[in-house]
């Protein structure tokens, strides 16, 4: 599947597999093989509930929204006058409220704890091989299932020019119990432009986070649109709805060529 896509041939691209029985080492395993951003296996648990469980090339992962999307799309294509469901995820439990609106679906999930963490502008500038000025502010952490470092710039072409050291980043990460890192900069009003860096190789830099627009608008205390994937030929928009610490984050998903 292809997700929050701004049209039919762009979008993060997310594999959903059905029922399978696969130990963990091999769901992982399947992952590292496929030229997909996320697999997600999608399957009914002991207790009847409809479970996710993700997985990106290099690691299992408690939360992928995109993936969770993809996992949305599959159900609605099999249950075509339902317009709501539910899902939890394999890894913590969490529930995801999944609903049907026109050609978009919307992921329905709430602020969650973050570690204890205190961001530092100076690690953050040599991770992202930046001066410490370009960054506007303290990074800061915030997160609605998968914690992210979310790390605003001063300006766009910086945001566009971004060359990281991803093995630090990643290294970093497992440390700290976080995600990677969220660069974003603000377009104008509530649109804002981002890159994700959750990943060993560059080649595999997430076309749409939803995660992060999720804990962005969360941080921010706001709804948002967020942009991405335009310098990877894949576009894509995000929308995060904000109400009370709860968000709706949403976008499309339609069927891609394997």
């Amino acid at each position: 599947m292809l997700c929050f896509g701004r049209d039919d041939e762009s979008g993060n691209a997310a594999i959903v597999v059905e029922e399978s029985a696969w130990t963990e080492p091999e769901r992982l395993q399947f992952a590292r093989q496929q030229d997909a951003n996320a697999t997600v296996f999608f399957e009914a648990n002991a207790a009847g509930e409809l479970q996710l469980d993700y997985y990106y090339p290099h690691t299992r992962s408690p939360l992928c929204l995109h993936a969770t999307l993809a996992a949305g799309a599959v159900f609605f294509e099999r249950h075509p006058h339902a317009n709501r469901t539910r899902f939890v995820t394999s890894m913590h439990g969490q529930t995801l409220e999944i609903e049907r609106m026109g050609r978009e679906i919307l992921v329905g999930v709430k602020e969650q704890r973050c570690p204890e963490l205190v961001g530092n502008i100076e690690k953050t500038a040599r991770l992202l091989r930046i001066e410490p000025t370009d960054l506007a502010g303290v990074p800061r952490l915030a997160s609605i299932g998968s914690p992210k470092l979310l790390v605003e710039l001063t300006q766009p072409a910086r945001l566009a020019a971004l060359q990281p050291d991803l093995a630090g980043i990643a290294d970093w990460s497992r440390k700290h119990g976080v995600s990677g890192m969220y660069v974003y900069c603000r377009v104008q009003d509530d649109i804002y432009r981002g890159r994700n860096f959750n990943h060993l190789e560059p080649r595999l830099e997430d076309p749409a986070t939803g995660v992060a627009a999720g804990a962005l608008a969360v941080s921010l205390g706001r709804s948002i649109t967020l942009l991405q994937g335009d310098a990877l030929g894949q576009p894509c928009t995000v929308l995060a709805r904000y109400r009370d610490g709860a968000v709706q984050v949403g976008g499309r998903a339609v069927r891609a060529a394997a």
